[in-house]
């Protein structure tokens, strides 16, 4: 595994790091021009609507934050109305706001600058309202586009070393960090709010399956490179943050991982140019997990 090097996470610590000298000597400042897009979108690929008509669970935001997240066990599975009311309140839009320059979309969640560089993404076997596929969360439209067809659970099972929680979930959240749409204010400290952003999302995500009875288990040790291709991401642009393992299945054989073609979908540009900041990829690639991928396993009843 590639993650031993703690010189590079130094390295990156001490060279992002403010001060009073370096906040004062900045020469940075906000393109306004080229702000970039606040959604990634995939023009050619045709939108799946969610439900926006999910009815109330009962259980009150600040129960659902206070409460335990079930554990694995827990009855209640997934079905596409708890996706779409999942999906939406940890990175559904919840107001807009405009401004001379523009519009600010706020988010369910709060982030750094109001920038929301985290992308969800969904992989799910067949459940109710939804075939089996890999999936990426929209918010402008309330809508999943379908990145590949097919059960690819068996896949980020491997890239977990079999974890139980992701290998018996019916569905499993990915979230990633979009480097530059936060490094467009923040340069390379946007590292760090790719984590920070995260946690606000997660917090909510862990809420809203609480409210449900859904169990849910957030992973954060994984082949970056697997998931990856899974996803069809670009990983000089976007990175594999954390998984979030939602529901269980019946205890059984774990799927094996199926071949991957590589996606090579048009996704529209964040701006008209991109500053590259390579001391965050330089992070997390010294950051990142590398392994064999090993066989399929029975999982203990």
């Amino acid at each position: 595994m590639k993650n031993r090097d703690i010189e590079a996470a130094w390295k990156y610590h001490d060279g992002t790091k403010h001060s009073y000298w370096s906040v004062r000597s900045s020469t940075h400042f906000l393109d306004w021009a080229n702000r970039p897009l606040p959604f990634k979108i995939y023009p050619r690929i045709e939108a799946i609507a969610l439900p926006r008509d999910v009815p109330q669970t009962g259980v009150a935001a600040l129960a659902a934050i206070s409460e335990r997240v079930p554990l694995p066990g827990a009855d209640a599975l997934p079905d596409l109305r708890d996706l779409a009311r999942i999906l939406f309140f940890s990175a559904g839009i919840t107001k807009q706001r405009k401004y001379p320059g523009g519009e600010i979309y706020f988010r369910a969640a709060a982030c750094t600058g109001a920038l929301y560089e985290i992308e969800l993404y969904v992989v799910t076997g067949d459940v109710k309202g939804l075939d089996a596929g890999v999936y990426h969360f929209n918010p402008a439209d309330v809508s999943v586009r379908v990145l590949r067809k097919g059960d690819f659970r068996g896949n980020l099972a491997q890239a977990t070393a079999m974890e139980p929680a992701v290998a018996r979930a019916p569905a499993t959240i990915v979230c990633t960090g979009t480097y530059w749409r936060n490094a467009w204010k923040y340069e390379a400290r946007a590292y760090r709010h790719c984590y920070w952003d995260n946690g606000t999302i997660l917090a909510n995500l862990l809420a809203a399956a609480t409210a449900r009875n859904i169990a849910a288990k957030v992973v954060l040790g994984f082949v970056d490179a697997t998931v990856n291709e899974l996803l069809g991401l670009d990983s000089q642009r976007e990175a594999p943050l954390s998984l979030v393992a939602m529901g269980e299945a019946s205890p059984g054989r774990i799927g094996l991982s199926r071949p991957m073609e590589p996606l090579v979908f048009e996704t529209t540009p964040l701006s008209k140019t991109e500053l590259d900041y390579p001391p965050m990829r330089t992070m997390h690639e010294a950051s990142s997990l590398e392994n064999d991928r090993i066989s399929c396993a029975e999982l203990p009843s």
